[in-house]
This record gives C-alpha cells, sequence and structure tokens, in this order.
C-alpha cells in the first residue's frame, strides 16, 4: 500500500531538541490501520518506505492516541537535505513495508 500527502513537520512537546514529526492524515490513518494492523510491531508500529524531495529512507510510524493518526518522525538529515525547518508544509509518499 502506498500513498501520498501534504503535513507540517512539527515538534514533539516532551524533546522540542531534536523529534520532528509530520501526522498523517486521519482518513489515511484508517486505511493504515486496516491493512497493517496484523502486521503491526512493538507499540502499534508499522514499517514504511517514505520519499520526501529527493530522499528517501525507512523508518516507522507510530500511533498516537492524542492525536487519533500516526505520526511519522522526519530525521535531522533528511531535514537538512531537503531545507526545511519546523512548520514547513512537506509532500510525502509512504509505502507500508510488510502490508
Amino acid at each position: 500500500m502506498t500513498f501520498e500527502f501534504d503535513a507540517d513537520l512539527w515538534l514533539w512537546d516532551a524533546r522540542r531538541d531534536s523529534w520532528t514529526f509530520v501526522s498523517l492524515p486521519t482518513d489515511l490513518a484508517d486505511d493504515v490501520l486496516d491493512v497493517a494492523g496484523p502486521v503491526a510491531r512493538g507499540f502499534g508500529s508499522v514499517r514504511v518506505e517514505v520519499t520526501l524531495g529527493a530522499t528517501t529512507w525507512r523508518t516507522s510510524i507510530f500511533p498516537d492516541s492524542a492525536r487519533r493518526t500516526y505520526v511519522l518522525p522526519v530525521k535531522k538529515a533528511v531535514r537538512t537535505a531537503e531545507h526545511l525547518t519546523v512548520g514547513d508544509t512537506v509532500h510525502l509518499r509512504v509505502r507500508l513495508v510488510d502490508a
């Protein structure tokens, strides 16, 4: 399963120094749960391959009950390579690895 969406980069409240995320649109989160729920890993994480601009990497998305969706970490190396800062809107292509 592959999907594309736009989302804003935001900082995780507990660790403002280094953890930057985007939230999946809630309708996509429902689709992910339907497809990947049976193969979810620790903490309900789902392995994904992400493309943002010219950068592609593998990571996991994690359920966030407060936001009622999955969140995707965007590591510093990606933000640097793509010249991104918190608050920027990014276009992502996400592919579920195990579903």
